[in-house]
């Protein structure tokens, strides 16, 4: 019950920060919205209209819930784009797919014959491909029942309200290093349908600095170092990238830090917004879940490379691709920054893919992609810790420690809106994956509670 009302109050803060937007504002935010998630999940997750209404459209953010609801989006299958006219059609909001890298928002005020100008590095879509299943030769078999009856049982409870009375789960995947031994899809969803991972998206980030640091192109505790904070009587000189990866940047994020929606639905640029804040304490002396700190870790990875192009392909050939995350599309502003702190659209088998990265300390097909001790980097807590209310926190992973004795004390989570999660035990070997679409305002599913009985019915057949 406290963690359910944690995140009420996180729901109400989040309202009453970006109720302070203008009508005209919000509006924009509404049809770029209705027009990111109708491209993305069209053209990342070959979604049909009716699909798209029912889960990515529904059951949202009450802000502009609303006034999505009473807009319609133009989707150009040709051109792989979608417009979405609002105030009465004076207006429009352009979203444009491209391969591998997803829907990127364009700008208020830009036009389709601008589309073109965003950069497009890469020509095949491997997610056209199917999910062969690898690296697991052991699959249980989609949507089969196991040898665990109590185990069944359990999976069945996650597709009800029984974890949450506004749970509406869309996947459930559980598997060791050697097997898929569970995996289960709504109807209509298959192993290769993407959806967005919102926050859980801040994990995969931090896999991806984790890959700079292996390669030795960030350090840790180095300062950010951002251009845009290079004169001498900058203050935020003194924030570390580990400041960012903790969430203890001591920068200004608002009431709500985990809104921000000009960047999410208003076509804003993380160069404009992320970057642009004051300090309001000392970098390491607070705890504050804050979207811009993960856009900020990867705005000062982006700043080690000479050009766009290089940056855009580096996720893929240094973590994803190596691992065979091939249905993972990660999305970026129009200037080709990651939005890496929410904007990630992925699988059930790919957020189990980089579990099983992790359980193996880094180590891929013999190859060290991520230190060695990244795992324990990432599960040891931050100086500075969230309200005991909630989870602990590490480096952009959420941790089960003492917190929560009915689960490990190694259990660590990535976490997103909606009811993502991508839970790790090292001690038990074991990957947890739920995917769904949960209903905003309604206590949603329980991933302790769900995670808490999954482990006593493989306790139980052990």
């Amino acid at each position: 019950m406290k963690k359910i009302n944690f995140l009420c109050a996180l729901l109400y803060v989040s309202a009453t920060a970006s109720a302070q937007e203008t009508d005209t504002t919000i509006n924009a935010y509404a049809a770029g919205y209705v027009a990111n998630f109708t491209c993305s999940a069209t053209f990342n997750s070959k979604k049909t209209t009716a699909q798209i209404k029912h889960d990515e459209l529904t059951g949202i953010y009450s802000v502009i819930a609303d006034k999505v609801a009473a807009l319609s989006a133009k989707v150009d299958k040709e051109h792989k784009r979608v417009v979405v006219s609002y105030d009465n059609g004076a207006h429009q909001r352009i979203s444009v797919w491209r391969p591998r890298l997803g829907c990127v928002d364009l700008p208020v005020g830009a036009t389709v014959d601008q589309a073109a100008l965003v950069l497009s590095p890469f020509s095949e879509n491997l997610a056209d491909k199917p999910d062969t299943g690898a690296p697991w030769t052991k699959r249980n078999g989609v949507n089969n029942k196991t040898a665990n009856h109590a185990l069944n049982k359990v999976i069945e409870q996650a597709f009800t309200k029984h974890y949450g009375e506004g749970a509406r789960t869309s996947a459930i995947l559980i598997a060791t290093p050697d097997a898929i031994l569970a995996e289960h899809y709504k109807p209509g969803f298959t192993p290769e349908t993407a959806q967005r991972t919102w926050s859980v998206a801040k994990s995969i980030g931090a896999s991806i600095i984790g890959v700079a640091l292996q390669q030795k192109r960030l350090e840790v505790t180095q300062s950010a170092g951002l251009s845009s904070w290079s004169h001498a009587l900058d203050p935020r000189n003194k924030i570390t990238l580990q400041h960012l990866l903790h969430m203890a940047s001591g920068l200004d994020s608002n009431v709500a830090g985990n809104r921000t929606d000009r960047v999410y639905m208003g076509g804003g640029l993380v160069s404009d917004t992320a970057t642009h804040t004051a300090l309001e304490v000392e970098p390491g002396s607070r705890w504050k879940y804050a979207n811009n700190d993960t856009m900020l870790a990867m705005r000062t990875l982006r700043e080690t490379f000479d050009d766009e192009l290089t940056y855009l392909t580096y996720p893929y050939k240094n973590l994803l691709d190596k691992i065979g995350m091939q249905h993972t599309f990660l999305e970026t502003d129009w200037r080709s920054d990651f939005i890496l702190s929410s904007q990630v659209w992925t699988t059930s088998r790919d957020l189990a893919r980089l579990g099983l990265l992790h359980l193996h300390n880094g180590k891929w097909n013999n190859e060290q992609l991520l230190p060695s001790n990244w795992l324990t980097y990432i599960s040891t807590p931050a100086m500075a810790q969230p309200p005991l209310k909630s989870p602990g926190y590490g480096a952009q992973w959420w941790l089960y420690n003492e917190r929560f004795p009915q689960l490990p004390n190694d259990t660590i989570a990535a976490r997103g809106n909606r009811g993502q999660y991508l839970v790790i035990i090292p001690s038990k070997q074991l990957i947890i994956v739920r995917r769904g679409y949960d209903l905003a305002g309604q206590q949603g599913f329980s991933e302790h509670d769900f995670t808490r009985d999954v482990l006593a019915a493989l306790d139980d057949k052990a």
